[in-house]
């Protein structure tokens, strides 16, 4: 924020020197309120969660009124529900029967009709909201709460019961009966097309439920993600086009004004009140309010006035990456896009508004009065060659010089946001885009114009407007497709914190506008900085943040699953399964990809860039599920792997190894061989292990690494049996840290594997309240029984494990000291 208020005080066009007092008082003014914001947020206690009366995981019965309406997905209902007063918990409620994503009526047949208002109950299981513990991890926790959210229940359709009477307030009912009902047509219009459907529920209303992650990757990496999702961009747009209409049916200025104003806050309400949207209504509401007093909207201070204006009210958004993206982008526009808009196509725009008028060039700089007058010989061209009328001639020209320019300017746009919103995005995102600067100069037009087609499909009910929607969404999705095919795709650890600042530093520099003879030598020395600190950050020239001359096991937590990052002593860098959420048959997988967003911030946080070697133990999806896109982010050499059966999810990772040219090795029971310093045995499958049709247990992977006197057994998913071949072949024998087997079930660690291998620490990874009851308690009673330490995912987070070779230190960065 400083930033931007230093951006703004350096980028004004003209500067009277008679009140250079009083800019830098505004400038300090504009830093003196930053800080009592960043002041207020950390002398405000921090409030206490509220808590329930029963426990976490328990089976019990909730009242409650339904404060964000139902929507249906696939074999899902979510909505939020208001258990009490600022106290609320996101429901998900399941229902048995088979069901279709190409049926959606279907899908809404089996689920109850929960508008804004519902007071219902219904029976399920109910726990505290839970981050994944790791460094780097986002606190989905605080920004649940942001949202009053405290918990998250789960529940069966038919366990729901709707009661008598309304709650809530009439003005949200109506307003979310809207979105309701906007929904419901566009589920209508899109019957057959679930891409479509998905998409423009998604750009028009911000739900999210039917859109698929995949369908929005190539948005990802080619940075136009922005004009995809509900964002600010959209409420101007609509703005734009509904003041245009107002002003064609002749609504006086200040009325149509006022209604823009209003259409913009109704169009906050039912997209639910998102914070985009909030920011951009009330940036039109200033901006209108000084229209309708014939006050000129200056965009760096409708941007700090809103910007102070959210911190008063919520100082916790000064970290938010939303927030901070919102502002930086439109401080960008100000600081370089408007000043090379208006040194390029800006005076060659204004000369178009009336071509045949000359007496215009005299107020216009000389290279503008030139190309008027070169477009003027080519209107009398047109009208001589092609015996047009000279109406048509000047307005075809004008046409397409105005479309020229329209290009123009979006990639300036583009290219300026690109380059000064790298350092976020890869702070926030670990991306940066190249193809961004001419895709946005497509996708933007493109899904711009299906905001109000949109719209006015869904208002007229119009099969014609929703099957052009459609065409301009497939359009977009080829033109963004045709960018990720040779978007390098980069994914980026974050900079260190010097370099960042020194980004920063010569950012500011190149925005500076000095009227001095060596103005233009510093803006080049600072352009020059700025391509040079940000070819370093891209390239992340940095060793990985770990212990040279140490064997580290770092067990991730994943959630109910299974990660481990090895760090072998001479450098090498290995990444044991990837985690997962199994999806027990449904139709739709989870929305969260634990190898994308669980998995990769920890190993960027600890600046790792490249794995060697990647292990899938066995092909279950909570050890595999975030395979592909953790060889996709860290492009190892190898991938080793248990016993494996065909099917589609190993057909995926198979692909994606194939196409990034990574070797695949099948494992088997050896002898002992060297790599990274340690000594590696891989214990199972043996030679003739012969796996099942499908996944089970026992095709894990198990591998023993010693370094000097320590050594390590970890296990995957291992049962019973292969425990008891591995005892009676003599290979169990003692383990200083074991990798407890399969969440610490009672289908492993027997006590003959216990007695063993004698370890002084068994790590358990499990997720947090899970349904199974891992670990088990006869599991952990029989660890504490023979004096094992143990450490567990689900109650420490993050669990690392460092030997010297001699001796062990095990880290809990989660923990206070």
């Amino acid at each position: 924020m400083v930033t931007l208020a230093l951006i703004s005080h350096f980028t004004r066009d003209k500067v009277d020197q008679n009140k250079s007092c009083g800019h830098w008082i505004t400038l300090a003014a504009s830093l003196g309120a930053l800080l009592f914001a960043a002041m207020a947020m950390v002398a405000r206690p921090p409030q206490a969660p509220p808590k329930l009366s029963v426990r976490d995981n328990v089976p019990a019965i909730f009242e409650g009124c339904v404060v964000d309406p139902a929507l249906v997905a696939a074999d899902r209902e979510r909505f939020t529900i208001e258990l009490a007063p600022h106290a609320r918990a996101q429901v998900s409620l399941s229902s048995r029967p088979a069901v279709s994503d190409a049926n959606p009526a279907l899908s809404a047949g089996l689920f109850p009709d929960l508008p804004y208002g519902t007071h219902l109950e219904f029976q399920g299981k109910v726990r505290q909201t839970h981050n994944y513990n790791n460094p780097g991890a986002f606190d989905a926790v605080h920004y649940l709460a942001r949202q009053q959210i405290y918990w998250t229940a789960a529940g069966d359709a038919s366990n729901v019961h709707v009661l008598s009477g309304r709650c809530g307030n009439r003005i949200a009912g109506f307003i979310f009966a809207i979105r309701s009902t906007a929904l419901n047509r566009l589920d209508r219009l899109y019957a057959d097309d679930p891409y479509a459907n998905g998409m423009m529920q998604a750009t028009l209303i911000g739900a999210t439920a039917k859109l698929d992650r995949m369908w929005t990757e190539d948005y990802r990496a080619t940075g136009t993600y922005h004009a995809l999702v509900i964002s600010g961009t959209h409420v101007a747009v609509l703005a734009a086009v509904f003041l245009f209409f107002l002003r064609i049916c002749a609504v006086p200025r200040g009325a149509s004004i006022v209604l823009t104003i209003l259409a913009a806050w109704f169009y906050a309400g039912v997209t639910g009140w998102q914070e985009p949207v909030l920011r951009s209504a009330s940036g039109i509401t200033l901006f209108g309010i000084g229209r309708c007093f014939f006050r000129e909207g200056r965009l760096l201070n409708i941007l700090a006035a809103i910007a102070l204006l959210f911190l008063i009210v919520d100082p916790d958004q000064l970290f938010d990456a939303g927030f901070q993206l919102s502002f930086m982008a439109v401080a960008l526009i100000a600081a370089f896009v408007a000043p090379v808009l208006n040194a390029t196509s800006g005076p060659l725009a204004r000369g178009l508004r009336d071509l045949g008028d000359e007496k215009m060039d005299l107020h216009l700089p000389a290279k503008a009065s030139q190309y008027l007058v070169e477009m003027r010989l080519l209107v009398r061209t047109f009208e001589l060659v092609l015996a047009l009328p000279p109406r048509f001639a000047r307005f075809a020209i004008v046409t397409i010089a105005r479309c020229c320019f329209f290009f123009w300017d979006i990639f300036v746009t583009s290219f300026f946001l690109q380059l000064g919103l790298a350092l976020p995005m890869i702070v926030y995102f670990h991306r940066t885009s190249i193809s961004g600067m001419t895709a946005n100069a497509i996708i933007v037009p493109l899904l711009g114009a299906v905001v109000p087609l949109g719209f006015l499909a869904v208002a007229l009910k119009s099969p014609a407007l929703a099957h052009l929607c459609s065409w301009l969404l497939n359009v977009a999705r080829i033109a963004v497709g045709f960018h990720a095919r040779w978007e390098p795709d980069w994914r980026i650890p974050g900079p260190p914190f010097w370099l960042a600042c020194l980004f920063i530093t010569v950012l500011i520099m190149a925005a500076w506008r000095i009227r001095q003879v060596y103005g233009k030598r510093l803006r080049t020395i600072a352009w020059l900085g700025v391509a040079a600190t940000l070819a370093v950050i891209v390239v992340h020239p940095f060793a990985p943040a770990v212990e040279r001359g140490k064997f580290e096991l770092s067990v991730i937590d994943v959630g109910q699953g299974d990660s481990l990052l090895v760090g072998f002593p001479q450098g090498p860098l290995m990444l044991i399964d990837a985690g997962g959420i199994p999806s027990f048959g449904r139709v739709k997988k989870p929305g969260i990809d634990i190898g994308e967003d669980v998995v990769s911030p920890y190993l960027w946080s600890r600046s790792i860039k490249r794995l060697d070697i990647v292990t899938m133990t066995h092909a279950h999806e909570d050890h595999m599920g975030g395979m592909s896109a953790l060889l996709r982010n860290f492009r190892p050499r190898e991938l080793w792997t248990g016993a494996t059966q065909d099917s589609p999810e190993w057909r995926t990772v198979r692909e994606t190894a194939r196409r990034l040219d990574i070797t695949i090795r099948q494992m088997q029971r050896s002898a002992p061989f060297a790599f990274g310093g340690t000594t590696v045995q891989v214990l199972a499958p043996g030679p003739g292990y012969a796996p099942d049709i499908t996944p089970k247990n026992d095709d894990s992977l198990v591998m023993r690494i010693r370094f000097g006197s320590t050594s390590f057994l970890l296990t995957g998913d291992m049962e019973k049996k292969i425990e008891r071949e591995l005892a009676d072949v003599g290979l169990l024998e003692h383990d200083d840290v074991l990798k407890v087997g399969h969440h610490g079930s009672r289908t492993s660690s027997t006590p003959q594997l216990l007695d063993l291998e004698r370890p002084a620490f068994g790590i358990i990874s499990a997720g947090f309240d899970n349904s199974y009851g891992h670990p088990h308690p006869l599991i952990i009673h029989a660890l504490q029984e023979r004096k094992v330490a143990v450490f567990r995912t689900d109650e420490l987070g993050l669990i690392t494990v460092v030997s010297d070779g001699r001796r062990l230190r095990v880290e809990l960065p989660n923990q206070l000291p």
